[in-house]
C-alpha cells in the first residue's frame, strides 16, 4: 500500500477515523493493516457492521438490548403495515447509512411516509422505519466507550424547532452521570458490535434506554467541550495497550 508516493510500512496500531462517504475505501486500507498483523482499535468487521443501521440493531436486539422498534419497508404496500408495527405516526424515517442527523426524518402521517418513502426509493435508497419514543423528544445521550469502560457521557438537546439533537446540527451537550442500566446498555452494545472504540447513541424512554446507533467513529470535539474529559488521550492509550500486546518477530 502506497500513499503520497510512500510506501505504507512500520505502523504499530490503528486508530480508524473513517468517515461515512468513504467506508469502503476507508475500510479496504483497514483490511491491509489488520492482514499485515498491525492491531486496531476497532477491527474492520466491527465497522462495518456499525455502519448498516438495521444490521447493527439486529445484532443489538438478538443480545437482548433494548432498541426502538424498527422495520425495513422495500414496497408501496407494505407501508401501512411497517407504520403499524412500530407504533404508528409520528414515525421516524432513516437511511441505512446516514450520519450526524443526516437522512433522519419524521413523519406524521400515513401520507407523509408513503410520499417520504417513494421519493427516497426512486433516489436508490434503503430506509428503516422506527418508533418514535415521544418521551425523549429532542433528547438523547451520547456514551464513549473505550476498551470495554465507560469514559464519558452527555445529553444532547436539539435546539428550538428540531427533533434531532445532533451537535453538528445545533444541538447542546450537557454532561451527565449515567443511571446504571444506561451505562449498561452502553457497554453491552460496545461489546456486542466488537468496538474498542464506540459512541453509543440511546433514547430516554418510559421503559428504560432504547439504543439507536453505536457509532465506530464518534466526534470527540462536541463530548470533549461538553464533559470537559480528553477523549482522545484515553483513545491513544488504549491504542498503546494494543500495540504493547502486538507480538513482535
Amino acid at each position: 500500500m502506497y500513499a503520497r508516493g510512500r510506501e505504507v510500512r512500520g505502523y504499530d496500531v490503528v486508530i480508524p477515523r473513517i468517515g461515512a462517504s468513504i467506508t469502503d475505501y476507508g475500510l479496504a486500507v483497514l483490511t491491509y493493516f489488520e492482514r499485515a498483523g498491525v492491531p486496531s482499535v476497532n477491527s474492520g468487521v466491527a465497522v462495518s457492521r456499525s455502519r448498516d443501521k438495521l444490521r447493527a440493531l439486529q445484532y443489538l436486539s438478538a443480545h437482548d438490548v433494548g432498541i426502538p422498534r424498527t422495520v425495513m419497508a422495500r414496497t408501496p404496500d407494505s407501508i401501512r403495515a411497517a407504520v403499524d408495527s412500530v407504533g404508528g405516526t409520528p414515525v421516524i424515517i432513516k437511511l441505512l447509512q446516514g450520519t450526524q442527523g443526516v437522512g433522519v426524518m419524521i413523519a406524521e402521517s400515513p401520507e407523509a411516509v408513503e410520499s417520504m418513502m417513494d421519493t427516497l426509493w426512486g433516489l436508490g435508497q434503503n430506509i428503516i422505519l422506527q418508533e418514535f419514543v415521544a418521551e425523549s423528544k429532542g433528547r438523547d445521550l451520547r456514551a464513549i466507550v473505550v476498551g470495554g469502560e465507560l469514559v464519558a457521557a452527555m445529553r444532547r438537546t436539539a435546539r428550538k424547532g428540531e427533533f434531532r439533537s445532533n451537535l453538528h446540527r445545533g444541538g447542546a451537550g450537557q454532561r451527565i452521570e449515567l443511571e446504571p442500566d444506561y451505562a449498561r446498555a452502553a457497554l453491552d452494545a460496545a461489546r456486542i458490535m466488537g468496538l474498542g472504540v464506540a459512541g453509543v447513541d440511546m433514547l430516554e424512554s418510559n421503559s428504560g434506554p432504547r439504543v439507536i446507533e453505536v457509532n465506530s467513529s464518534p466526534g470527540l470535539r462536541g463530548v470533549e467541550r461538553a464533559t470537559g474529559i480528553d477523549v482522545a488521550a484515553r483513545i491513544i492509550a488504549h491504542a498503546e495497550k494494543l500495540a504493547a500486546r502486538r507480538p513482535r518477530p
